[in-house]
């Protein structure tokens, strides 16, 4: 019986090596996803490469295919099933969700809103009022206008004096130097940019006049049929963004080469600058990477429907969640 027992002892030992259950694990193969960028690559993405270049989404078994959108834009393509998971804005998620898209937000990739209107700064446009008599070139949303008039508003100002126009994805300093006066932009791209060109630039910061525009923007996101149907796959893909935006938070200079050598077309100078300048702000004041608070989905929301841009007011624990963040 002695000998029976530890031959079945040994035979238990044997089923449970661990050389024999890596190597198991190694052969299952990755499961491929794709994430849709809400634009062309730039410092906001430089986590999802790093995720992909230094092997954190191979980590959690999956085999991710970063893409740029089509026609249809990020939201669409994520919200039809297209692709898994996207780049997207609070405010974008914010209107697909009132038109009935279920759009999720899965982690805000920067803490706090670093947008703002920007102006060559022989202009003298240094305050919202003086807005009035000049042209604003933008990409046309609604929402646009809104934001405009809420900043002149606090100055007393009058859109109507605002000369508002599209100019699509043209250049900013192209632009300002021959078809407008400002523009709506992050600094850590196109700021930066300009202080590497010698540019001097007024930035008025929508943080800087309303606590409700400090919203999340850019977020990654996906659509409620990912996280009921494959919520493994949510949570894996989650947690290798969030390693990948920590080392960028901790290892800008080399997050920035990670991008530059994925990305081989991009201002090498301008990424390095960028990322130096955008790193801090990823986590900011957050507990950590990714973490959203439900008041700024609520407070901003309310500032879209005080200012007509809703039909109804939003459910906004539905729109974001934090549950498949790394603890």
């Amino acid at each position: 019986m002695l000998v029976l027992a530890l031959a079945l002892a040994g035979c238990g030992s044997k089923e449970e090596t661990p050389g024999q259950n890596g190597q198991a694990e190694a052969e299952k193969p990755l499961e491929k996803v794709q994430v849709v960028l809400d634009w062309t690559p730039n410092t906001n993405h430089t986590g999802l490469y790093v995720a992909r270049d230094k092997g954190y989404f191979k980590e959690q078994g999956l085999d991710v295919e970063i893409i740029q959108p089509g026609e249809s834009g990020a939201d669409q393509m994520v919200a039809s099933g297209e692709v898994q998971f996207g780049v997207s804005y609070q405010e974008s998620i914010t209107m697909a969700r009132i038109a009935g898209v279920p759009l999720v937000s899965l982690a805000a990739v920067i803490q706090h809103n670093t947008s703002g209107f920007a102006s060559p700064a022989e202009k003298g446009i240094d305050s919202p009022e003086k807005f009035e008599g000049k042209t604003y070139g933008g990409w046309g949303a609604p929402v646009e206008e809104a934001v405009i008039q809420s900043l002149m508003e606090e100055k007393n100002a009058d859109i109507n004096k605002v000369n508002i126009m599209s100019i699509g994805n043209a250049d900013f300093f192209t632009a300002v130097k021959r078809d407008i006066d400002f523009a709506w932009i992050y600094y850590a791209w196109t700021g930066v940019e300009a202080e590497l060109r010698g540019e001097k630039i007024n930035m008025l910061y929508l943080t800087d006049y309303s606590d409700k525009l400090d919203y999340y923007t850019p977020v990654l996101a996906t659509s409620e049929s990912m996280i009921a149907e494959k919520p493994e796959i949510v949570k894996a893909f989650t947690a290798a963004a969030a390693k990948g935006y920590k080392y960028a938070i901790d290892n800008p200079e080399d997050a920035a080469e990670v991008l530059i050598k994925a990305e081989p077309d991009l201002n090498a100078e301008l990424v390095r600058a960028s990322q130096k300048w955008l790193s801090p702000k990823y986590q900011d004041d957050a507990p950590r990477w990714g973490e959203q608070k439900l008041s700024v989905w609520e407070n901003y929301a309310d500032w879209m429907y005080e200012h007509k841009l809703l039909e109804k007011e939003l459910e906004a624990e539905k729109a974001f969640t934090n549950e498949f963040l790394p603890q």
